[in-house]
């Protein structure tokens, strides 16, 4: 008699790849470039201080993907669903900013339904989403805090569960 199998716990994280990226520009091409590893059913977290660059990232994303409208921030509307403007997925761009609980609340954004056949971008997503699949793409893009102009972020990329597993990262970093 075979033992049962064991409960399957939270995915584990997979090595990170770390990107400086020195301007707006070459955040929207680390957005673009990051659209050749992205498919349908993708939950890619964004995380990073005010102005790091989320929305940014998220714009080259849209471009990459070849979606309709201008990608802008959803903070106040939440979500945006930008369709393909080809055969592509559609991008499902979230700002979980507003948003103080957990998976409850962004039930009512209906993620589970768009998920299989997007790509679902969230911002401030951490301790929010997590619950909607095993297997995300983290990024987490830090900049100096405080009285300055640098335009440096240092991206950190994290593919997590099954999905992630095979895929090298490591052509981001270009």
């Amino acid at each position: 008699m075979e033992a049962p199998a064991a409960p399957q716990g939270p995915a584990e994280p997979l090595p990170a790849v770390e990107i400086t990226v020195t301007s707006p520009d070459q955040m929207r091409e680390l957005g673009r470039r990051l659209t050749k590893l992205l498919r349908a059913g993708d939950l890619v977290m964004l995380t990073g201080e005010l102005g790091a660059g989320k929305t940014t990232l998220t714009r080259g994303l849209g471009e990459g993907l070849g979606v309709r409208g201008a990608v802008t921030s959803p903070t106040f509307v939440i979500a945006r669903v930008h369709p393909s403007l080809g055969d592509g997925p559609p991008l499902v761009h979230v700002d979980a900013y507003r948003l103080s609980g957990g998976l409850d609340e962004m039930e009512d954004l209906d993620l589970d339904v768009s998920l299989p056949e997007s790509v679902v971008v969230v911002e401030w997503g951490e301790g929010k989403v997590e619950e909607l699949t095993d297997d995300r793409l983290q990024i987490l893009i830090h900049r100096a805090v405080g009285d300055t102009t640098d335009e440096v972020r240092h991206v950190t990329v994290t593919g997590i569960g099954e999905r992630w597993a095979a895929a090298d990262l490591s052509v981001l970093a270009v």
